[in-house]
């Protein structure tokens, strides 16, 4: 017989899956009611009906395409280096004070690539997953692990957004857009014939007028969605980060990860152009690694001398944990971000100093 925590636990997974149910009802809707309500049975223009067609059909292919991988996506598990060893567990299970644990897990972290710490400077461990969260990873309670470059949690995909399916998330919000926005400017002439009396008193009156304000409706709050992530896109930031800002060894640091709006796209949607706007993997590295910009944050400090830098020796003194090498994609982003990072602070004729990339050595 089943545990009752276990049949508990199947019911609520069950349940996770009514908006995805609810969304997929209200597409294949407005399927029906696109393509048999409106386009046969109600445009008589062949040549119109033939074109509406056609491009509605390129753009619920595109829309259901990318919303199906956003939420059958698997989340990437982090590398096994970052998992704790069996003697290391142990090791950490006997210690009682959280020092002792935190001079454990910095000196198993001192190979790895990890920049960022909690907010009170310790090492970023997680105890359910027994691992050390690489940068911009944090654990799902939803999903009950840790999500690489997690962004949030989206109930509409019964899945968790990061570093795995984000790019196929920024399609399904961009073609869901252009789908709701299609439908209602193709629908919006017999819309307004439903009310001028101008359609025939048939069930595809309604099916028209309730097309119409489903779709305005989403096209709303669709925009405002799709418009915020773009800019987290340009600035290189997560939903978590964009309301808690990492902490790297020098403090906090909003624009920690951003290398230019030009590298930030390339690094969601990769390098090469021909795949940006299929639902295809593309991101650049490997979730666990990302390059770092360390931005002196504060413009009211007093000024220094000229070549003095505290950012970067604060960096050189204190930094424990040497990065491993990056990928040829991910230095490429690196030395184009420090001179976008140069022409975009010219530009602004800021007073701040620095934007000044951490070594790699």
């Amino acid at each position: 017989m089943a545990p009752s925590g276990s049949r508990s636990d199947d019911c609520w997974r069950v349940l996770y899956w009514i908006p995805v149910l609810f969304i997929s009802l209200i597409v294949a809707w407005s399927y029906y009611a696109y393509v048999v309500q409106l386009c046969i049975e109600s445009i008589e223009n062949m040549g119109e009906k033939i074109v509406y067609l056609l491009v509605y059909h390129v753009l619920f292919i595109m829309f259901v395409w990318s919303y199906w991988q956003t939420i059958f996506t698997k989340p990437m598990n982090p590398l096994k280096e970052f998992h704790l060893s069996h003697p290391d567990k142990e090791l950490l299970e006997r210690e009682d004070r959280r020092e002792s644990q935190q001079e454990i897990l910095r000196r198993i972290a001192k190979d790895l690539p990890i920049y960022t710490r909690t907010m009170s400077g310790a090492v970023r461990y997680c105890d359910r997953c027994l691992l050390l969260k690489p940068d911009r990873c944090h654990h799902c309670s939803a999903c009950d692990m840790c999500i690489l470059k997690m962004d949030h949690h989206c109930p509409w995909v019964n899945n968790c957004v990061g570093f795995a399916n984000y790019k196929f998330f920024m399609l399904f919000l961009a073609y869901s857009l252009l789908y709701c926005l299609y439908v209602t400017a193709t629908d919006l002439q017999y819309f307004i014939k439903f009310w001028t009396n101008g359609l025939p008193d048939t069930q595809a009156k309604f099916h028209i007028m309730f097309l119409f304000f489903a779709a305005s409706t989403f096209s709303v709050s669709l925009a405002f969605l799709f418009a915020y992530h773009c800019w987290l896109v340009c600035k290189n930031r997560s939903t978590l980060e964009a309301f808690r800002a990492p902490a790297f060894q020098h403090g906090p640091d909003k624009n920690g990860f951003s290398l230019g709006t030009n590298n930030n796209f390339r690094q969601v949607f990769g390098e090469e152009k021909k795949y940006w706007l299929l639902p295809v993997f593309s991101s650049l590295g490997d979730g666990c690694s990302f390059p770092t910009c360390l931005v002196n944050r504060d413009p009211e400090q007093p000024s220094l001398p000229p070549g003095h830098n505290p950012s970067i020796k604060s960096a050189g003194e204190s930094h424990q944990f040497p990065p491993k090498p990056l990928r040829e994609s991910q230095s490429r982003l690196l030395n184009n971000g420090q001179s976008e990072g140069n022409e975009d602070r010219d530009k602004r004729g800021t007073s701040n100093p620095a934007l000044t990339i951490e070594k790699e050595t």
